[in-house]
């Protein structure tokens, strides 16, 4: 009871500072990001230290060596999270953006932008989501209500009181940005609950916890999607391209959404670009396991399984299959794709066409890695998640996903 009166109360706080929030011009607001950017550099050591004791704890606990990546933060992360906040900062408003109609009777209709008002978050381990989200809501106008894992909660808490104290200076109400600083099941599934406390739910992370959110919040859900994405080499690829691509899409950094889990090659191609691939990987210990033909082609590989092909590894692991043609590929994708990232290496245009038109994945890539689906490549800034459903918002979502339509219509008198 203490624990839902708790995240009740944080709820009430962010409404009633939504409320203010939506009064407070663009201006206001770039100028509380921007100092909310230095006050980041600023306090730079205080959250490296936050964020070793959650690397400390991390190792203790057996974590992957992979998702300690993500967890990481240096001082070159903070530059960059504090780099994305000035982008963000610098983006058009999109509060008061829309259009203005006469209807014939001499009704004056406006669509205008209007932020949704009080957003929550449920996210794993990755700290650099805090300063994300945070900035993003304050752009659009919302207040946030941040949920983060316990395996980043001293990171989390460093940033956020970053974030607080920068925005009472600036003369905002701190609790437009709330940390829930218990990490259990149980505040996630409180929260997933405050149907009226909260507009919209987003969860990020894992298929178990986007699964867990959408099937029991009574809070409005954006979907988020695990990252089971893949690459396609078409008979017609050039080899190099796919090369370069693919040790971008998987070996970059293989801990985020957006990495390759399955390579699918075709026939032709296949034996010439997995030996290439496997001397290429050496270095990073890549973990490859194929189809009964790869490992005929390679020794050193694993035979992959129907559970490898459907998982999102976010490690040194990776899935590849020999096929006989682009439709062939195209229907594995189909079984086996989360719907968020898909890529194809091709000089065939209507093989091109047949991939991005038969696929039915938020983004779609023709000779270039899936890495870019996120909101910085897109030019959104920075992303407060990645939509694989349809309804509102789909792929990188960015500032206008934090918005909804408000319509103010001007008569003089008119009835109906």
């Amino acid at each position: 009871m203490e624990l839902f009166e708790t995240i009740k109360n944080i709820c009430y706080n962010a409404r009633q500072a939504s409320l203010t929030l939506s009064k407070k011009s663009g201006k206001e607001r770039n100028y509380a990001l921007l100092k909310i950017a230095e006050a980041i550099l600023d306090s730079s050591e205080e959250i490296i230290k936050a964020n070793a004791l959650d690397i400390e704890n991390a190792k203790a606990n057996g974590m992957k060596e992979s998702m300690q990546d993500r967890l990481l933060l240096n001082e070159g992360r903070i530059k960059e999270i504090a780099r994305a906040i000035i982008k963000i900062a610098d983006l058009d408003d999109p509060i008061g953006v829309g259009e203005i109609f006469t209807r014939p009777n001499g009704l004056e209709i406006h669509k205008t932008k209007v932020p949704l008002g009080v957003v929550a978050m449920i996210y794993e381990a990755r700290p650099n989501v805090t300063p994300d989200a945070a900035s993003l809501c304050l752009k659009s106008g919302n207040a946030v209500i941040l949920r983060g894992g316990k395996e980043a909660i001293n990171s989390n808490k460093a940033v956020v009181k970053v974030i607080r104290n920068t925005l009472l200076t600036c003369g905002f109400d701190e609790n437009c940005v709330s940390l829930i600083e218990d990490t259990t099941r149980e505040s996630a599934n409180v929260l997933m609950k405050m149907r009226g406390g909260v507009d919209v739910l987003i969860p990020r992370g894992g298929k178990g916890l986007i699964r867990s959110v959408v099937e029991n919040s009574t809070v409005p859900v954006i979907e988020t999607g695990a990252g089971n994405c893949h690459l396609y080499v078409d008979e017609s690829a050039d080899i190099d391209m796919a090369l370069k691509v693919a040790l971008n899409a998987k070996c970059s950094r293989p801990s985020v959404c957006n990495a390759v889990e399955t390579i699918l090659l075709h026939s032709s191609v296949a034996y010439e670009f997995l030996n290439r691939f496997y001397n290429a990987t050496r270095d990073f210990a890549l973990d490859i396991r194929g189809c009964k033909i790869c490992c005929r082609f390679l020794d050193g590989i694993t035979e992959a399984t129907e559970e490898d092909y459907a998982t999102e590894y976010d490690d040194y692991i990776v899935s590849v299959k020999v096929v006989d043609s682009v439709y062939e590929a195209v229907e594995h994708i189909r079984k086996y794709s989360t719907g968020h990232s898909e890529a194809i290496i091709t000089e065939n245009s209507r093989n091109a066409d047949y991939f991005t038109s038969s696929i039915d994945s938020c983004s779609l890539y023709v000779n270039a890695s899936t890495r870019f689906t996120d909101g910085g490549e897109f030019g959104l800034g920075a992303e407060i998640g990645i939509s694989t459903q349809k309804l509102h918002v789909r792929g990188p979502m960015g500032l206008s996903a934090l918005t909804t339509d408000k319509y103010i219509i001007k008569g003089d008198g008119h009835t109906r």
